[in-house]
């Protein structure tokens, strides 16, 4: 009965910490919903970020559970996740997270657990029990999500400028600065409906390992659904402000109709990985999107420096995380 006891505690207390997790995604993703929208002067930084929350959380009456499937049954074989592997898997991401937000770096949280499950797993049985085509789907889509945000934010900043070439500045500004309430909208939307199920995604891999879901339920328990998409919201409203900064002032200079289009551009690529059940970067593809909005105006639009060096963020989060995942499970196996 005590080992029975103890082995709930466990869990319990994993399960609060993904929550914690997905508290800090949404902490550390707030940027991404509210940056353009911020820095255009559409909405204050407090009123923007109740509205994001509001649509991270409508997003559940939305998306079906794709994201949380890949997560929760496609990147590793069910059978050789444990406690430890999950602990390991939460403390590489929750750690790579606290860095880049310390130095207010916009990176990935969703990649930062992915490479978490991948670290802590190879740690404890190397990678034979890793399945490869929900980890390809992942990588790959580092370079789509951005390249898809990038190709649609330039091509509705090019059909924009064109429909509305005759139209006066000052009417374009105003007309756009009601507009990207919508598309702010859209963008929060996918933002809580992709980012949401990555956190349900590994409580549902916890809870089918420790028997507490079978593996053949197409879908966890209704509380983990709630829990994950209520946390999100709750860290979005408290927000990253020095990301903020980076995502809305030091890439380009937005104007609305910039932000609309960014924003526009970013909500499809995210509607799309979501519907391929495919667990993306928000930051990736709202940085694409507003690089390719820049890129429209001219080159020296983009500061690439700073682009330059989110870039590198991206290239290292899922190694990084990977390996202090890695020691975070040979800490747990000893301690416990």
């Amino acid at each position: 009965m005590q080992t029975a006891q103890a082995a709930l505690w466990v869990v319990a207390l994993l399960v609060a910490l993904a929550i914690a997790f997905d508290f800090m995604n949404g902490f550390h993703d707030a940027a991404n919903s509210i940056a353009t929208v911020v820095s255009t002067g559409v909405l204050r930084p407090t009123q923007a970020v109740v509205f994001a929350a509001f649509f991270n959380f409508i997003a559940i009456f939305i998306f079906h559970l794709s994201v949380a499937a890949t997560v929760g049954k496609g990147i590793v074989q069910p059978g050789i996740v444990d406690t430890h592997v999950v602990f390991g898997a939460l403390v590489g991401a929750v750690s790579w997270n606290l860095i880049t937000w310390y130095y207010g770096i916009p990176s990935s949280s969703s990649h930062a657990l992915i490479g978490g499950i991948v670290g802590a797993v190879i740690a404890k049985s190397g990678t034979g029990y890793l399945i490869a085509g929900g980890i390809l789907k992942t990588v790959a889509f580092i370079f789509i999500s951005p390249l898809l945000g990038f190709l649609f934010g330039s091509l509705m900043m090019v059909a924009v400028a064109w429909l509305f070439r005759r139209t006066r500045p000052g009417h374009v500004d105003k007309w756009f600065r009601r507009l990207q309430l919508v598309s702010a909208g859209a963008y929060s939307l996918g933002h809580g409906g992709n980012d949401a199920q990555k956190t349900i995604g590994i409580i549902w891999m916890l809870l089918i390992a420790t028997g507490y879901t079978a593996a053949s339920d197409t879908a966890p328990p209704l509380w983990v659904i709630v829990s994950c998409y209520v946390a999100i919201a709750f860290g979005t409203m408290f927000g990253g402000w020095r990301i903020v900064k980076t995502m809305g002032q030091k890439i380009t200079k937005l104007k609305p109709v910039g932000g609309f289009c960014a924003e526009t551009g970013g909500a499809l690529t995210l509607f799309i990985a979501t519907g391929l059940g495919v667990p993306v970067s928000t930051t990736h593809t709202i940085t694409g999107a507003i690089v390719g909005v820049g890129s429209t105006q001219r080159a020296s639009a983009v500061r690439w420096g700073v682009a330059g060096n989110i870039v590198w963020a991206w290239v290292l989060t899922i190694p990084a995380s990977a390996l202090v995942a890695a020691l975070a499970y040979w800490v747990s196996m000893l301690l416990f």
